[in-house]
């Protein structure tokens, strides 16, 4: 069993069935037997985005969570201050806080973006 932070983009590739998500990725995100988190930093992200026009995604997205069975990662005071400390290696503060809850939680972060590895935590190739 592993333990996977989806990253938002993964999150948004997975539901769109996008082609950019990698076999691999798809491979563990849908193997019933890992456990899949969903931070609320990427809901808040999305939420963002589409208010600003930048991005068009689904509105209900606590219900698509459910729906598909991934496990809500609330954002927690502990998770915060990681994320404030942690070196500016990466200067967005949703993959900020994405990093510091996989560091908090021993989470495998799915992703495309190499830039999280610089931050020791584990990885898995999101794309192809």
């Amino acid at each position: 069993m592993k333990r996977l932070l989806i990253d938002t983009h993964i999150l948004l590739w997975w539901l769109s069935d996008n082609p950019s998500l990698g076999v691999e990725a798809k491979k563990h995100i849908s193997d019933g037997r890992n456990e899949i988190y969903v931070s609320g930093a990427s809901t808040w992200e999305i939420s963002i985005k589409k208010a600003i026009g930048k991005l068009s995604a689904p509105d209900d997205m606590d219900k698509i969570i459910e729906e598909e069975r991934f496990l809500k990662l609330p954002i927690s005071l502990y998770h915060g201050q990681m994320a404030g400390r942690l070196p500016s290696h990466h200067r967005d503060p949703f993959d900020r806080m994405l990093i510091a809850q996989a560091q908090a939680e021993g989470l495998i972060l799915v992703t495309t973006d190499l830039l999280f590895q610089q931050y020791g935590i584990h990885t898995l190739a999101g794309g192809k």
